[in-house]
């Protein structure tokens, strides 16, 4: 056997084969680090080369030789200039308190391939030696004026794009599908500005421009279209004690979101809106009793917080009922938080009004100034009656005398088959609103008479029939308090808001009273006009003194239950004579 060909000659072979290729790779990579050492010993305390700031080389200087170069190299640039491609617009860098920091500038230079991270700076090192690596100025400017220039300068150079809407007309949905616009890229505007100025470049900066489309497409038209016309003529209802907030189809439209969705903003707004007529804090009651009459009352209020997610959450529920179904409104109880008064109603009196039992209201608008006088004079003498239990309420009785000797003024009343002014018109107003009160509280009526025609004011919010006329003695309207305790009628006149309102107090015994929907029959047109000489008047004016009104029959059915069982029923039936609008004519020389 040769010596080489045992193992340990082989393996030494192998050895020195390898040692024949690898000293070259050594002795190539031992003169490239020698030669990267003295590189990085050369620029110990330099920037490294072909580092420029703006178009400055700064490669192989110290930071103050660089700072001083770029200082005597480098001018501020008086304007930029934008443009569109159509429109230009110039901004003074004077305006925008522009500046730069060199010193800054060329610290930030020196520490381009000096982060600590030794793998990068060593990378960025060697590539600094055969590529060029351009930073920008360390710029200085007032953020707030250059926002609002340009600000300024985006309203100038905008379209603005018209949002999609939809319009409900005599029952057909309209759409409008919107427009596109277009609208400055602040965004990317200021970084494009930052550049220039980090530069110190004085070339024209495009505006960039980017569009904004808030409009449907032709499916997404459609989709609303269909989605609207499902709630066309429907309505939700919120009710809370004896107000109603109701919301149209035109309420609905400005919840929906014509993407998708709802606004919940519009929507919260709303119940907001709501919150605020009612929300209350607790009130203690007050009881002052002098004479046969309360003259200072106020009942125990619980305080009332309205859950305002809740109500926005009930919304969409029966908005979406709405959609869904065939139901043309729905409706829903204001979901509140109580807080009890420290006293209740019942531990200032003995008398048992501790609730409310009965609620009326009516409007008197276009009402003369004598009529909306006199509505809150009777209103005043009614306010704060008691009612004894079993006692008959007399309306003429309880209010006196009607007559300029008690404080009335003149204004329309019905009499003799006309409407002529006389003392106390208006007094009806009050009579009216008592009965609707008396009718929602369950207590039985044994007198009323309608008027001798339809009077708009009593159908300006309520359905007609639903009035009673009084004159003393006779007509009168009366009613018992057929309950186990006293009753206390408490009323108010809002002259200003031609708004009265009758609320009735006691204590409830279960009753539940109910009226059907009054039925309008025997229909009568109106009596022709009637022109009447005036010898009061100068010749030529004309004056109404009468309305027009049309002649019907109107009936309703009242019931009054408790426990189920009936305790009072009665049908009432107007009829009303169709009347004549009269003028009358100057003709006084």
């Amino acid at each position: 056997m040769l010596p080489y060909e045992s193992q340990a000659g082989k393996d030494l072979f192998w050895y020195m084969q390898k040692l024949r290729l690898t000293t070259p790779l050594l002795i190539l990579l031992s003169i490239l680090l020698g030669m990267f050492a003295v590189y990085n010993y050369k620029f110990t305390d330099k920037i490294y080369p072909n580092t420029f700031v703006g178009e400055t080389n700064l490669g192989g200087l110290k930071i103050d030789e660089a700072g001083i170069l770029l200082t005597n190299r480098i001018v501020v640039p008086k304007k930029l200039v934008l443009t569109d491609g159509t429109q230009f617009f110039e901004i003074k860098t004077k305006d925008i308190d522009l500046s730069y920091n060199f010193s800054d500038s060329a610290i930030r230079a020196y520490y381009l391939a000096r982060t600590g991270n030794i793998f990068f700076d060593w990378i960025k090192r060697v590539d600094l030696l055969r590529n060029t690596t351009f930073i920008g100025l360390t710029t200085k400017l007032n953020e707030e004026k250059l926002t609002k220039i340009l600000s300024v300068i985006a309203g100038q150079d905008y379209i603005e794009p018209i949002p999609p809407s939809v319009k409900i007309v005599n029952g057909k949905v309209n759409v409008f599908k919107g427009k596109a616009g277009t609208e400055i890229d602040q965004q990317k505007l200021r970084a494009e500005i930052g550049r220039s100025l980090a530069y110190s470049s004085e070339e024209q900066i495009s505006i960039p421009i980017k569009k904004v489309d808030i409009s449907l497409d032709d499916q997404e038209a459609e989709t609303v279209k269909a989605l609207v016309q499902k709630f066309v003529g429907k309505k939700i209802t919120i009710n809370f004690e004896s107000n109603k907030f109701v919301l149209t189809d035109a309420d609905l439209l400005k919840f929906i979101n014509l993407k998708g969705g709802f606004y919940d903003e519009v929507i919260y707004s709303k119940t907001i809106s709501i919150s605020d007529k009612i929300n209350r804090n607790p009130q203690n009651p007050k009881f002052d009793f002098n004479g046969g009459k309360v003259t200072e009352f106020l009942p125990a209020l619980d305080g009332i917080a309205v859950n305002t997610e809740e109500t926005k959450d009930k919304i969409i529920a029966s908005f979406n009922l709405l959609v869904t179904s065939d139901q043309s409104e729905t409706s829903f109880d204001l979901p509140v938080k109580r807080t009890p008064p420290d006293v209740t109603t019942e531990n200032v009196n003995n008398l048992g009004i501790k609730e409310l039992i009965g609620h009326g209201i009516s409007t008197y608008y276009h009402s003369i100034p004598s009529r909306v006088y006199n509505v809150a004079l009777a209103t005043s003498r009614i306010d704060g009656t008691l009612v004894a239990p079993g006692e008959t309420f007399s309306f003429n009785d309880t209010l006196g005398d009607v007559s300029a000797f008690t404080g009335y003024q003149q204004a329309y009343i019905i009499s003799g088959g006309k409407t002529i002014l006389g003392d106390g018109g208006g007094v009806c107003q009050v009579s009216t609103t008592l009965f609707r009160a008396i009718l929602n509280a369950g207590l039985p009526i044994i007198e009323r008479a309608a008027h001798a025609y339809k009077v708009g004011y009593y159908e300006q919010n309520s359905s007609p029939g639903l009035d009673a006329t009084v004159y003393g003695p006779s007509p009168d309207f009366k009613f018992i308090n057929n309950t186990q305790n006293y009753i206390l009628i408490e009323a108010k006149a809002d002259s200003k808001h031609y708004s009265l309102v009758f609320d009735i107090y006691g204590t409830s015994d279960g009753r539940v009273a109910s009226i059907t929907k009054p039925v309008v029959s025997n229909i009568v047109p109106a009596l022709p006009t009637i022109y009447q000489d005036d010898p009061t008047l100068p010749l030529g004016v004309v004056k109404q003194i009468d309305f027009a009104a049309t002649g019907a029959k109107v009936s309703f059915n009242y019931s009054v239950k408790r426990a189920g069982e009936v305790i009072f029923e009665k049908t009432f039936v107007s009829n009303y004579r169709p009347w004549a609008a009269v003028y009358l004519r100057g003709t006084k020389i």
